[in-house]
């Protein structure tokens, strides 16, 4: 079953590296991120409530593993297309993956966490959820889990499958290690050639894969918020809207001094959407620390959102505009907790809202990518229309990057000074941000189909699972 190195040294060493790995880093991680990680723990070393997160067991159906948000995300797109009842388990590693799971599958599907490459943990898990098949979104091979797979014949598929950079070459060094890993997965269907030919010289049988493209072009329109978008109505006076979506550690202040650069709350309202929910708290003392005033939208509903008068958002060629047809607002007194009409900065503190958002918005600016941690989906700005600025952090999208970059459909900025610039571009000249947010829009409609060739690449280990 298992070829390679990994056998002849032992699964016991394997597993003991493992272990001594979680025994090291295990503290720091809940010392730095405890309210984070904490909550996974039990999950993780295979300790499952009876009934996790949806009624009945997995008896023989698809489980489809998704590591965060992103890839929770792309399993909800492929479970749409599936036959009904599928996928019977969703797992996740990230509690905010584990949220977003909840919120899709939640009711007809089980969701609960992968656990550790450990035997005990793992045995457990088959052990608990007997699944019948696996579908790996994108990716993230762990070598036991995969052997107790072969091990019970279960079969093995990636979709919407990526070998980043650092990941390639980190693999491509330890390719002699890689039989095991690889061996138990069945079909392996990419997004891009350049990933193909990357799994190939990791040794990976051509054979195996396919060409699929990308599932994140396929994501469904996000339904709206109706209360979130009244309180930005609200909030907002008029003014349009400058998202900055799924900003990373040392992003916010460059973001903040870019919007004051561009006319602060004099020429718009913010939307500060952290990544991550630990760092919630840390962005609202960076927006503190610019001097701008802050709103969080978890206080919205506390203040009773309403409409400003009586107005819905307007919407003309790809630009937004949030109130009334008038962009003079009313700047009044504001601290964080108290009125909310005057704010500088609304800081998106809940989950899942974002996609949705995007679509108020006259430009967005997509975070990960002033700083080096290899970028974030534009596409959910792009479909709307939105005119969206990145940073050249990119790696995690090249062949999508590329595709932007050839069409114009963005604008690339190297530091906090250009994007300050070319949001104030956009406010001053809104036919130029539609002309850019079109081309966006239309490169999104232009790359649809990889669904259908992901279904067919999957067609196999579909006909295995129980029905």
């Amino acid at each position: 079953m298992a070829r390679g190195v990994l056998p002849r040294l032992g699964w016991g060493v394997y597993q003991a590296a493992v272990a001594a790995g979680l025994a090291v880093a295990g503290p720091v991680l809940l010392v730095r991120r405890g309210g984070h990680h904490l909550p996974t723990v039990r999950g993780r070393l295979g300790r499952y409530p009876e009934t996790p997160a949806a009624a009945g067991p997995t008896g023989g159906g698809l489980w489809i593993h998704a590591v965060s948000v992103g890839e929770v995300g792309v399993a909800a797109t492929l479970a749409r297309a599936l036959p009904a009842g599928a996928p019977a388990l969703v797992t996740t590693v990230t509690p905010t993956g584990q949220e977003r799971a909840r919120a899709a599958f939640g009711g007809r599907s089980q969701v609960a966490y992968l656990p550790f490459d450990l035997g005990p943990a793992v045995r457990r898990f088959y052990r608990r959820f007997a699944p019948g098949a696996l579908v790996l979104v994108e990716g993230d091979y762990w070598p036991l889990l995969l052997r107790e797979a072969a091990r019970r014949e279960l079969p093995v598929a990636v979709v919407n499958g990526r070998v980043g950079d650092r990941s390639f070459r980190r693999m491509r060094r330890l390719r002699r290690l890689l039989g095991p890993l690889f061996d138990p997965v069945a079909a392996f269907g990419v997004q891009t050639a350049d990933d193909a030919r990357r799994l190939a010289e990791l040794g990976v049988a051509e054979e195996r894969i396919t060409v699929t493209g990308n599932l994140k072009y396929e994501s469904p329109e996000p339904p709206p918020v109706p209360e979130l978008e009244a309180g930005l109505r609200r909030v907002a006076g008029g003014r349009p809207l400058l998202v900055a979506g799924s900003t990373m550690a040392g992003e916010e202040a460059r973001v903040l001094a870019a919007f004051r650069d561009a006319g602060g709350g004099e020429r718009a309202l913010l939307v500060l959407a952290p990544r991550h929910p630990e760092r919630f708290e840390e962005a609202a003392g960076r927006v503190a620390e610019a001097g701008l005033r802050l709103v969080r939208r978890s206080r919205l509903l506390s203040e009773g959102a309403h409409e400003v008068g009586g107005t819905s958002s307007v919407l003309s060629g790809g630009h937004h505009e949030v109130g009334g047809t008038s962009s003079v607002h009313t700047r009044g007194h504001h601290e964080e907790g108290g009125t909310s009409e005057g704010s500088d900065v609304l800081l998106l503190d809940t989950l899942g809202e974002l996609a949705s958002l995007y679509r108020l918005a006259a430009a967005a600016f997509i975070g990960g990518t002033l700083v080096e941690t290899g970028g974030h989906n534009p596409l959910e700005a792009a479909r709307w229309g939105v005119p969206v600025a990145v940073g050249p952090s990119m790696e995690n999208f090249r062949e999508m990057a590329a595709d932007f970059d050839r069409r114009g459909a963005w604008a690339r900025v190297a530091d906090a000074g250009e994007l300050a610039r070319v949001w104030r571009r956009w406010l001053d000249e809104p036919e130029e941000a539609a002309h850019v947010g079109a081309r966006g829009r239309a490169l999104v409609e232009e790359n649809r189909g990889a669904l259908a060739r992901t279904l067919e690449v999957l067609r196999p280990i579909l006909a295995r699972v129980d029905s």
